[in-house]
This record gives structure tokens, sequence and C-alpha cells, in this order.
């Protein structure tokens, strides 16, 4: 009986016309073998585009049609894909999100999944043909089209596997696989053949832009494994598996970062319970999400806030500083965006002594300062110097081997 395998392709991969025959060219090769749903990001650039056309009238179109314009993309490389596998002899069609039924909130912009209904899907693939459908998209109950954020098709493709009880999603990209860390930072980085889905989440979290994070939690929900790896060379990529056995005995996995941070701190605040609550959730109410949260030790019944949020929801705080201050008394806020997160990801941090003491030792002897610390069982994070993050990035890198 033939498997069930999901492929995804991002932008890169479908960017040009030479590169969608050359894509044809994997899905003819898999689908001699398996029974193949495609799913396909708009082709490279021209989301970019799209959203350059919407500034036109203003630099805040509608949301709705702000959606409806940038949804576009996927249905423009769907179709030629669709028409490159028919020139080899397949049959294939294109659909959009909406055709399959791809259900979501209708939070435009960042509208999460709500349901597929698979049926369409598997009446296409009784036919025997092959789906080509739009990533990065879905509609509301009312029928609205949304999207689902940057990276957006790795989350339809995943979610489709899910549907289908697939064997596998393979996303494929201009990378061969998931790498210790960024290899444009550190050239030696190495290309890991398996990593644990939970690892995997802690990378994806903490910045590494190889596969967006919610394809990756809908991954580990639906036990879907998925295999990352590029369109352009052959290879067999970077496993992420639903066991950890393959990292049992590494003690670290990976390094990522980000430098798309701030660190909001509100000084002088009433050291009493539920200042975290009046200060945090008006930024849930935003759907602002918190990273790195810190509460200094209270002094004289005053105490310091910190935490860090993504540079690109800055534009909410002023709002949110609003309604905070009708709720609690402080001296200051103070803003730095000139900050970046680093951390440290692998299983091994939790059942290895002394991980944070060597991280810290190497930054301090590389006169790295530490401004805030996060840990989690498989996750220490530390807030830089956003000028210091390629020097921390290599020396992390080099003090745990990881070329290795």
């Amino acid at each position: 009986m033939q498997q069930v395998i999901v492929q995804k392709f991002g932008g890169t991969s479908v960017g040009s016309g030479e590169r969608i025959a050359a894509v044809a060219e994997i899905i003819k090769n898999e689908a001699e073998i398996n029974t193949v749903v495609v799913v396909v990001s708009a082709m490279a650039g021209e989301t970019d585009r799209l959203i350059e056309l919407s500034k036109l009238f203003g630099d805040n179109p509608n949301t709705r049609e702000f959606d409806a314009l940038i949804s576009t993309g996927e249905k423009v490389s769907a179709s030629l894909l669709a028409m490159a596998l028919n020139s080899l002899g397949l049959k294939a069609k294109s659909y959009s999100a909406a055709q399959v039924s791809l259900k979501t909130t209708s939070n435009f912009s960042k509208a999460k999944i709500l349901d597929i209904d698979k049926t369409k899907m598997e009446e296409i693939l009784a036919d025997g043909s092959i789906p080509i459908i739009t990533g990065f998209q879905g509609i509301t109950e009312t029928g609205e089209v949304t999207t689902l954020g940057r990276g957006g098709s790795d989350t339809t493709a995943v979610a489709i596997a899910a549907s289908l009880k697939a064997n596998r999603c393979d996303i494929y990209t201009d990378v061969d696989g998931i790498y210790t860390t960024d290899p444009r930072i550190v050239p030696n980085a190495k290309k890991l053949d398996a990593i644990s889905m939970e690892g995997m989440l802690e990378l994806a979290g903490q910045g590494a832009k190889v596969i967006q994070i919610r394809a990756v939690e809908f991954a580990n929900k639906f036990k879907v494994p998925v295999r990352v790896l590029s369109s352009f060379s052959s290879g067999t990529g970077t496993m992420i598996t639903l066991e950890n056995d393959t990292m049992e005995n590494a003690e670290i996995s990976g390094i990522a970062f980000q430098t798309d941070q701030t660190k909001v701190t509100f000084t002088a605040v009433e050291d009493t319970p539920g200042i975290a609550s009046k200060i945090l959730g008006p930024l849930s109410e935003l759907d602002m999400k918190v990273d790195v949260i810190v509460q200094n030790v209270g002094i004289e019944g005053k105490t310091d806030f910190t935490f860090t949020i993504a540079t690109e929801e800055k534009s909410l705080l002023d709002e949110a500083i609003n309604n905070i201050q009708k709720s609690i008394n402080y001296k200051e806020v103070i803003i730095d965006d000139e900050i970046a997160k680093v951390s440290i990801v692998g299983v091994g941090i939790r059942s290895h002594a002394g991980v944070a003491a060597k991280a810290f030792q190497a930054l301090s002897e590389n006169e790295i300062n530490i401004g805030m610390i996060s840990t989690s069982e498989i996750k220490l994070t530390l807030v830089i110097k956003k000028d210091d993050l390629e020097k921390a990035v290599k020396v992390l890198h080099d003090v745990f081997e990881l070329d290795k």
C-alpha cells in the first residue's frame, strides 16, 4: 500500500520557471512511489511585492483587503506548478485553501487553523490527481479569506498531513536541513541528521527560521513526522522525530538566536501580589507575546519588572502602557531595542550539570555581558547586547563543540 506524503515547497523553491520545473521533477519522482499532496508558498519576493502594493493608499490598509491581496501569490505558484506537472504527463490540479475547506479563525494576518475537511482531498486523490494546495491561507466560517502569518505554508502542510494521517511531511527549502546554528555566522556549523520534536520546538521558538514554530507545534500535537530538506540539492535532510532517542547522548543540539527583540522595563513598581498580572494582562489583551520575564528583588516595597517582546509588536506598546497606567504606579518605562536573545537548546541540558556555568564562563571570558536569563528543561536563553550577538553565537558553538 502506498504511503501518503505531503510535500511543501517554499518561495525560493518555486521562485522561477526553472525552479518550478525542478520541483515538478521532485514531485514526479515521489509520485512514482507514494501518494503525494503538495503545498506551495508564493514565488520568492512576491508576498513582499504585494505588501508594498497594499500601501499605495495608506500605511494601514484594511485588514480584510490586505489578506485578500497577499493571498493571491500562492495561487500563481500553485497554478504554474500544476501546469508543469501536466506537461510531464501527470494529472495535477491547483486548489486554494478555501477550495479544500481549510477553516481558520477570523484574525486577519495571523489566523489559526481550526479544521480541514479532508473529504475533498480524499476525493481528489481517489481521482488519481495530485492536489497542489495554496499554503499560508484559509477561510473563515463566513467565507472571508485569511492568512496565517509569515511561514504559514509550513503550518498548512503539517495540518494537511495531520488531517490525512500522512506518513510524513517533507518541508523543502533552500537549505539542506537543520544545522547546529546559522552557517552564515558559524561556517563550520553541523547539519543534524535528526532532532527531537521538543528540541525543534525550542530552536524554532528561539529564532531558527528553517521551519515555522506553529508547524512544529502541529506536528508534535498530531504526531506527524517531519523532514526538512533542500529542493536545490539531493540529500536526506533532517528528520524531526517523535522520539528523543536520537538526541539522548547529545548535551546540546543547537544554538538559536533572535535579533528582532525589544526589552521593556517598568521601574519602581509596587512589590505586591498581582503586579505581574496587572502589567502582562493588557499585553495579552492586545495579543502581544511576551518571552523572557524578570522581576527583581523588592527594595523598600518597590521593584523593577522587565520583559521582552518581538520588535514588530513595539507599535502596540503605547496602547498597552496606557492601559497599564490605569492599574499600577511606576517611575518610568525604559525601552531598549538594541538587544538580542541567544538560546542554547538540547535535551541534554536537563541531565547534564554545568551547562549554564560553562556558557556563563565562556561569555565572561569574551567580555559579553548577560542582561537577562531564562531557563527550561531543554533551553537556556540569554539576553545580551545586539552588537555582541555574532561573537556570542560563535563562542557558544565553539565551547560546546557543536561542530564535532
